[in-house]
């Protein structure tokens, strides 16, 4: 997750699913890039159009091809029992809840605020207990000028440590996003500090598009390998690596700078087969198709776009 991600705007995302040549009525994805077991594919609550019922919003997405929904946290107990009729009813599965925690963060040297944080990351759990969702997505902390490195690894590694009981009981994981956040910067580093709880209920939450500015995300998914619990799927212009990635934008699956061929292949080596959700921006059913069948491309193992290369 990343808040950069809302410089890509509706129209250009559609524009460019209209280039590949793809309507409503075309767009599921040929037999032979249709992957028969492997990662489930997942959309974005927020990418659904917000304009459409709960009921619609679920049922566009099981019609686009998307196995599971990622949606925001609540404390609305009716909200919560009409998205679980809807998405039962549509044959979708919430798999997730993005309570992110980046404003403010873990990690704020006000008390105050760190406070606000956990107290959000703990609704959250409880939020996903009762959608049935095996995870949260957590932002661990951010570095900054009034947070060193030092103290944004005791600060976040402190109160995760006390989120923990209550994930094992619930039976929820706490997965853990690398953003851009100052924090956590490598692969190794990442590893380390997922290792240092010594819990099976930390995990990753890989977001592919949001290491391209500082790596690859491919020799992410190697280093972090069975670490990784959930992915996030977006595509960034720029880099991979330093001196390239900083001043390039988001883009749409395939048309950045992200090698998918061979991040579909560190994904096997590693055998993930859970939910890769799409995090992009909201669109209509053509748009959605399109994005869909990318991924479907991506997952078999072909350039996601142009369809024709």
């Amino acid at each position: 997750m990343c808040d950069a991600r809302r410089s890509i705007t509706r129209r250009e995302l559609i524009a460019s699913a209209a280039a590949t040549g793809l309507v409503a009525g075309q767009a599921t994805a040929p037999a032979d890039a249709r992957p028969h077991t492997g990662p489930k594919k997942s959309v974005m609550w927020t990418m659904l159009p917000s304009s459409l019922t709960v009921e619609e919003r679920m049922g566009l997405a099981a019609r686009t091809g998307f196995a599971g929904v990622e949606v925001p946290p609540t404390n609305d107990v009716s909200e919560i029992e009409r998205m679980k009729a809807a998405a039962a009813t549509a044959g979708v599965h919430i798999h997730s809840v993005i309570y992110g925690g980046w404003s403010p963060p873990l990690t704020s040297p006000d008390i105050t605020q760190a406070r606000q944080c956990f107290q959000g990351a703990v609704e959250a759990l409880h939020c996903a207990h009762a959608y049935g969702a095996e995870d949260i997505l957590l932002v661990p902390g951010v570095v900054d000028s009034v947070t060193t490195y030092s103290d944004a690894w005791k600060r976040s590694h402190s109160a995760i440590r006390k989120l923990l009981p209550l994930a094992e009981h619930l039976k929820v994981f706490i997965c853990l996003e690398e953003v851009w956040n100052n924090f956590l910067l490598s692969p190794l580093e990442f590893s380390a500090y997922l290792d240092s709880f010594h819990s099976s209920w930390i995990r990753s939450y890989f977001d592919v598009g949001n290491v391209v500015i500082f790596g690859w995300p491919q020799d992410w998914v190697r280093t972090l390998a069975h670490r990784i619990k959930k992915v996030h799927l977006k595509d960034y212009h720029g880099g991979p690596g330093l001196f390239g990635g900083a001043d390039g934008h988001w883009a749409n699956i395939g048309e950045g700078s992200i090698d998918w061929q061979e991040l579909r292949k560190a994904f096997a080596e590693i055998g993930f087969n859970d939910y890769m959700n799409l995090e992009l921006a909201a669109g209509d059913e053509a748009y959605l198709r399109d994005v869909s069948h990318r991924v479907d491309r991506f997952l078999a193992g072909q350039k996601p776009w142009p369809a024709s290369t």
